[in-house]
C-alpha cells in the first residue's frame, strides 16, 4: 500500500485549480490588454499594440494618460505605484469623457477590470 494514497485526491485537486487558475489568468490579461488597445486606439494614441506586451502596457497607458514614460520606473515602488495607477487612469477615464472618479476604483480588485471595460467600451 502506497503511504502517498490519502493524498491523491488534493493532488488532482490543486492540479486542476493550477491549471484552471493559470487559463483564467491568462484571459483576464489578454481582456485587459484588449480593454487598454480599444483604448488607445479610440484616443487616437499611436504604439497601441504595445497593450498585449508586459511593462510596455504601462508605457501606453502614461501614453494615454498624458504622463511621461518613465513612469514606469515609478510604478515599481511599493505604494507609490498605487496612486500613480490612479492618477493615470483618474487621466485616462477623462480623455475618454468619464468621470474622473472611476480612477480611483482601480485599486479594488474585479472592479478595475469593470471599470476598464466600461472607459474601453461604453461610448
Amino acid at each position: 500500500m502506497d503511504p502517498f494514497e490519502y493524498l491523491m485526491p488534493w493532488t488532482m485537486f490543486s492540479f486542476l485549480f493550477s491549471g484552471l487558475w493559470s487559463i483564467v489568468s491568462i484571459l483576464v490579461y489578454l481582456f485587459v490588454a484588449f480593454c487598454l488597445y480599444t483604448i488607445a486606439k479610440k484616443t487616437n494614441t499611436e504604439n497601441a499594440w504595445l497593450a498585449f506586451i508586459p511593462i510596455a502596457n504601462i508605457v501606453l497607458a502614461c501614453q494615454i494618460a498624458g504622463k511621461p514614460w518613465w513612469w514606469v520606473f515609478l510604478f515599481l515602488i511599493p505604494i507609490v505605484n498605487i496612486i500613480l495607477a490612479i492618477v493615470v487612469m483618474w487621466n485616462i477615464c477623462e480623455k475618454r469623457n468619464k468621470p474622473g472618479w472611476l480612477g480611483i476604483l482601480v485599486i479594488i480588485p474585479v472592479v478595475n477590470v469593470i471599470v476598464l471595460a466600461v472607459v474601453a467600451f461604453v461610448d
